[in-house]
């Protein structure tokens, strides 16, 4: 092969590195709707050895209606999908997830509280577990778990929930709960109405 002919291939293997490199940066790394085109940003950005699977889900499969809106959380996939009444709107959330199966609740509920800055109190048997956990850590404070928006679930402390842990999402984390980047739970608090109805699975 010649010089000229080996500069001619360098070129076009670092035209072609370089596009793929730019593509590969472009992609998002969390959130979607159903236009493919607008994306939802990393909230807090990637976190390492995290793992959720992003597809899109057909509200069909799962509710009867979207009356008053709609909430499928995945426990498996790590993710929470969400539906407008109308269906004109549709998110697809990274969460975190209960820490075992023993701590976790699967079925059909509905939203019955929206509460800003949220106060936490640990339940008793967190407390059991960790009895050196504050007995309540009051709305507002960066240490709160419970992040700055919470939709209460109709299951006694069970809540979908922002968190300042960022590191905590993708992952099995929680006590019980499903947690969302707080600027995720911010969207999803302005879009969910008290009756949104919740399914987990």
């Amino acid at each position: 092969m010649t010089a000229q002919n080996r500069t001619s291939l360098n070129r076009r293997l670092f035209v072609s590195g370089a596009a793929a490199l730019a593509s590969a940066a472009a992609l998002p790394a969390f959130g979607q709707t159903t236009d493919s085109t607008e994306m939802l940003p990393a909230a807090g950005g990637q976190v390492r050895n995290n793992i959720s699977s992003f597809r899109m889900l057909d509200w069909q499969s799962y509710f009867e209606d979207t009356r008053k809106g709609a909430i499928l959380v995945d426990i498996t996939s790590r993710a929470l999908h969400y539906w407008s009444e109308d269906k004109s709107i549709y998110r697809l959330y990274p969460t975190s997830v209960p820490l075992s199966e023993e701590l976790t609740r699967r079925g059909r509920t509905q939203v019955v509280e929206k509460v800003l800055n949220p106060t936490w109190r640990p339940t008793p048997s967190m407390r059991e577990r960790n009895p050196d956990w504050p007995e309540v850590v009051e709305g507002g404070s960066p240490d709160n778990p419970l992040g700055t928006r919470a939709l209460y679930l109709g299951w006694t402390y069970y809540r979908i929930h922002g968190t300042h842990d960022t590191r905590k999402i993708g992952r099995r984390s929680s006590n019980g709960c499903v947690g969302l980047y707080n600027e995720h739970i911010q969207e999803l608090f302005d879009m969910a109405q008290v009756g949104t109805q919740v399914l987990l699975i």
